[in-house]
């Protein structure tokens, strides 16, 4: 029973922690002076609330104790680097905030900062995603809150959707453009217009993704932490030969740039070659499902913009369009 008080010398910053009803929690200050005025004034308060027997009522848990107990009961790693940055946000600007109506006040900040500072919507409900996870874990599974407040935060939706797609004819041209110091690099922007990965899934391949004619990407490799099956074409299987890729990041990036000034497309972005394989596959007839399988989607509505392209589904849809004009003539 009773608080103390530490420095945590890697961070700089002093940690309050204290056990009461057998129950462990910490808050964290920036300053040395903070730290123990809240560890006299919660002292206080608890001796009080002993006095008064009120000891009995759920003990306050901060945001930090929710991300490490949600870190530790549950697979976050398509979150990892969301939740790394919420976490250093609110120790910088929230220290040993209090999982509640104090973290909600601390998150709404941190949506109109990131906001200002420029990030896209996408990236803020991202990050925003985090703390809406711990409330709900607080409320639902932990019982560590008596109201449901994820639901008060708010994600809007984001208006940055690119809509950039290419024919074959135009990706040949651009894949022709890159210079020829480019090998390698060549083969990812290629594999990249034949497979719809992303750039890191890519440059993370290694000889054991590939098997019997597919790419079998391990749930460490993927976005959203789940495993994904994609498709070799004949052209794509010679790409694989000499797995991992000998380049970097940064060169396919560059040979991309180069590639696209030559063709005067300085709008295109390597990551549109995921949206174009997805659309030329909408565009052949396949359906949504299987687009959303291949690209590793959450659902169909992230899926759906491709709908466009696919030419095939309005030929079923009007064979059942209702015949009006004719119906009178079939009775005479």
């Amino acid at each position: 029973m009773g608080y103390t008080v530490s420095q945590r010398k890697d961070r700089g910053t002093w940690i309050v922690r204290a056990r009461v009803n057998g129950q462990r929690t910490q808050r964290t200050f920036r300053t040395e002076g903070e730290a123990r005025q809240y560890a006299l004034k919660a002292e206080a308060q608890r001796q009080e609330d002993e006095f008064n027997g009120v000891m009995g009522r759920k003990p306050k848990y901060t945001f930090s104790e929710g991300l490490q107990r949600m870190v530790s009961e549950y697979d976050v790693r398509s979150q990892k680097q969301h939740i790394l940055l919420v976490a250093r946000w609110m120790d910088e600007h929230a220290p040993g905030v209090i999982i509640g109506q104090e973290l909600l006040d601390a998150a709404r900040r941190m949506q109109k900062a990131l906001k200002e500072k420029g990030l896209a919507q996408s990236t803020i409900n991202n990050r925003i995603q985090a703390v809406k996870r711990v409330l709900s874990l607080s409320y639902r599974e932990w019982d560590w809150i008596d109201l449901p407040l994820d639901g008060k935060l708010r994600k809007p939706s984001p208006k940055n959707e690119r809509h950039v797609y290419l024919s074959e004819l135009e990706l040949a041209e651009l894949l022709e453009a890159v210079p020829p110091r480019y090998e390698v690099e060549r083969k990812v922007i290629l594999l990249a217009m034949l497979t719809g990965m992303r750039r890191g899934e890519l440059m993370a391949l290694e000889p054991g993704n590939v098997y019997n004619g597919r790419i079998v990407l391990k749930p460490h490799q993927t976005k959203n932490g789940k495993p994904r099956v994609i498709p070799l074409s004949e052209e794509a299987i010679p790409l694989l030969e000499s797995l991992p890729f000998d380049t970097t990041g940064d060169r396919v990036r560059g040979a991309f740039e180069r590639a696209r000034e030559a063709i005067g497309r300085p709008d295109i972005r390597f990551h549109d070659m995921r949206h174009c394989y997805a659309s030329l596959l909408a565009s052949k007839g396949e359906s949504l499902t299987s687009i959303r399988d291949l690209l590793g989607h959450s659902s169909l509505t992230v899926t759906s913009r491709y709908a466009h392209a696919d030419p095939t589904r309005w030929d079923s849809v009007v064979a059942r369009l209702p015949r009006i004009s004719n119906q009178m003539a079939t009775k005479h």
